[in-house]
C-alpha cells in the first residue's frame, strides 16, 4: 500500500468518526450519562425521606443480600429479595423456552409459505406491536381472571367445574410475557430460517435420517444465531418487565423491576434501588456478551 494509499483511507476513517460525532455525543449523554449518576448513587448514603446524602456507603450493595433485623438489629440474609432475582430469572427463562417452542413452528410455516402469503403473515406478527403494551397486558388479564374468557369457556365445554385461579400467580405472569415477547421470537428465527436452503433436508432425507435427526444435525445447527438472538431479545426484557408483573401478578408476585421501584418510591432507599439496577444491568450484559460470543463462533467456523 502506497503513502496516498494509506492517508486516503485514514483520512475517511476520521471524517466517518467525524459524521458519527453528533451520534456518539447524544449517546454519552442521554445514555452513558444517566447511568452514571445511577452508579453513583449506589455508592451513596440513604437520605430520610428519599434521595441520596453525600456520604460514601456500600450500603446499597449490601442490601442486595443482607438486611437489618427490626428486633435484633442484625444482619440477616435477605430471603425476598433472593426470592425476587431467582423469580425472575426463573419466568423469564421459562419465558424464553416457551416462545421458542412455540415461535420456531410459526416462524418455519411463515418462511415456507409464498412470498405473497408470507408477507401477510408477518403482517399479522407485527400487530401486537401496534398496541401499547399495557393495553396488551389488561387482554391477558381479561382472558385468564376468574370470570375471564378462558374460565368461562372451560367450564361451558365441562372440563373444570368451577374457574382456575390463574391470575395474580406466577402463571399469570407467566402467561403474560410469553405473549407479549412471542413476536420478538418469530420475527429473528423468520430471518434466519428465510436464509435456509431446503435443499439440505433432501440430502438428508437421501442419506436415510430420520426427521428428528435432521432437525437435530442440519436445522438448528443452521438457523443457531436466530436462535440466540431471539432468545436475547425475549430474555433480556422479560427479565426488567415491570407492567406485565405489575399487571398481572398484582403487587405479589414482584419481579426485578417492580423491586427497584418499590426502593426508588415506596421504600425511600435510593441507594439500594440504583444497587439492584446496576445489577440487572451486569446480568443483562452478560446475556449480551454470551450473544456476542456465541455470533463470533458461529462466524469463526463458517
Amino acid at each position: 500500500m502506497s503513502a496516498a494509499e494509506a492517508a486516503q483511507i485514514n483520512a475517511s476513517v476520521r471524517n466517518g468518526w467525524l459524521l458519527s460525532l453528533p451520534a456518539l455525543v447524544v449517546l454519552a449523554v442521554a445514555a452513558v450519562g444517566p447511568l452514571l449518576i445511577v452508579l453513583v448513587y449506589s455508592f451513596l448514603e440513604a437520605g430520610k425521606h428519599g434521595n441520596v446524602v453525600g456520604n460514601f456507603s456500600t450500603g446499597g450493595w449490601s442490601g442486595i443480600l443482607w438486611t437489618r433485623d427490626i428486633f435484633t438489629d442484625s444482619y440477616v440474609l435477605a430471603d425476598a429479595h433472593l426470592t425476587i432475582f431467582w423469580r425472575s430469572i426463573k419466568l423469564s427463562f421459562l419465558t424464553t423456552l416457551t416462545t421458542f417452542a412455540v415461535g420456531f413452528p410459526t416462524a418455519w410455516f411463515i418462511a415456507t409459505r409464498p412470498p405473497k402469503a408470507r408477507a401477510l403473515w408477518l403482517f399479522l406478527i407485527t400487530i401486537p406491536f401496534w398496541t401499547n403494551l399495557l393495553i396488551r397486558t389488561y387482554a391477558i388479564n381479561e382472558v385468564i381472571r376468574t370470570e375471564g374468557l378462558l374460565n368461562l369457556a372451560l367450564m361451558k365445554v365441562g372440563i373444570i367445574s368451577e374457574p382456575l385461579k390463574l391470575i395474580y400467580t406466577d402463571i399469570a405472569v407467566f402467561i403474560g410475557m410469553t405473549y407479549v415477547y412471542l413476536p420478538l421470537m418469530v420475527l429473528p428465527l423468520f430471518a434466519a430460517i428465510d436464509r435456509f436452503d431446503l435443499r439440505l433436508l433432501e440430502a438428508g432425507y437421501d442419506l436415510y435420517a430420520s426427521r428428528w435427526r435432521v432437525l437435530r444435525r442440519v436445522v438448528l445447527p443452521i438457523v443457531k444465531p436466530g436462535i440466540i438472538a431471539g432468545s436475547i431479545l425475549v430474555f433480556v426484557p422479560s427479565l426488567g418487565a415491570y407492567v406485565t408483573p405489575r399487571v398481572l401478578g398484582g403487587g405479589k408476585q414482584m419481579m426485578i423491576g417492580n423491586l427497584i421501584e418499590l426502593q426508588f418510591l415506596a421504600g425511600k432507599n435510593w441507594p439500594l434501588g440504583a444497587a439492584l439496577s446496576m445489577t440487572l444491568l451486569i446480568v443483562v450484559t452478560i446475556a449480551l456478551l454470551f450473544y456476542v460470543r456465541a455470533a463470533n463462533g458461529e462466524k469463526t467456523h463458517g
